[in-house]
């Protein structure tokens, strides 16, 4: 009974609502002239739980998968991005999946190839995942708590999703792949005196791993450590050549 809730629960979610994008959509076939394996493509999305996330986080973005390169699998079309599907669990799907939807890509900044490999792997090897639909619930209680608490307070109130590591959210699923090689997202920054007595107003920055529960697909957007790139103006975009009615 409660599994066919849940599956309930997550059709109804899942389904289109009644939103507009605010952004142009993306051209795949310029997305995938530029997307790189360690890339992570935000989508605008358009269903209930898309609407939902957007009013929550206060952001454009709904949603966020890894772009991984041509997996295994495809049949006639190449499986080439890892997410976390309300449906669906993490599954792998083409970039085709994302036509008319608005997109961004965020690239990790010093990531090199064999750490990118091992991000993407992280992410491969849990294809048939669960959705963590209790996530959803933690994520609105931090960011709607009720009553009011403050919010150093609040992280340690949380359940913190099922605790059950074979569920995540799309967003968790990639800060746990990134957490794999210590690759920074939004870390909490410590401040803290260097005791040099030969310079007394000297610090240094201790940085803390932020639970990877917590993490929404805007913290890419606004990361200090991920490249925005979008792909119209990677493709050369001219305003010059552009046709005004």
């Amino acid at each position: 009974m409660r599994q066919w809730i849940g599956s309930a629960l997550a059709r109804y979610l899942g389904a289109p609502g009644h939103t507009a994008s605010i952004g142009f959509p993306t051209d795949t076939v310029l997305l995938a002239a530029c997307v790189r394996p360690g890339d992570v493509i935000l989508v605008e999305g358009n269903s209930r739980v898309s609407t939902a996330i957007k009013y929550l986080t206060q952001s454009t973005w709904s949603h966020a998968a890894l772009y991984v390169g041509p997996i295994a699998g495809g049949g006639d079309g190449a499986l080439d991005v890892v997410e976390a599907d309300i449906s669906a669990g993490v599954r792998a799907v083409p970039l085709a999946a994302f036509a008319g939807l608005h997109c961004r890509i965020c690239r990790p900044a010093s990531l090199r190839a064999d750490e990118a490999q091992a991000v993407c792997r992280f992410a491969v090897q849990r294809l048939g995942h669960h959705y963590d639909l209790k996530n959803i619930v933690d994520l609105a209680r931090y960011l709607l708590p009720t009553p009011p608490v403050p919010t150093r307070w609040r992280r340690r109130l949380l359940a913190l999703g099922s605790g059950d590591p074979t569920r995540a959210i799309c967003s968790t699923l990639i800060a746990q792949a990134f957490a794999s090689v210590n690759y920074p997202i939004l870390p909490i920054v410590e401040v803290a005196l260097l005791n040099d007595p030969h310079c007394q107003d000297c610090v240094r920055q201790i940085l803390h791993v932020r639970h990877h529960s917590l993490y929404t697909p805007r913290d890419f957007d606004v990361s200090p450590y991920f490249q925005v790139v979008k792909p119209t103006l990677e493709a050369g975009f001219d305003h010059h050549r552009l046709v005004w009615a």
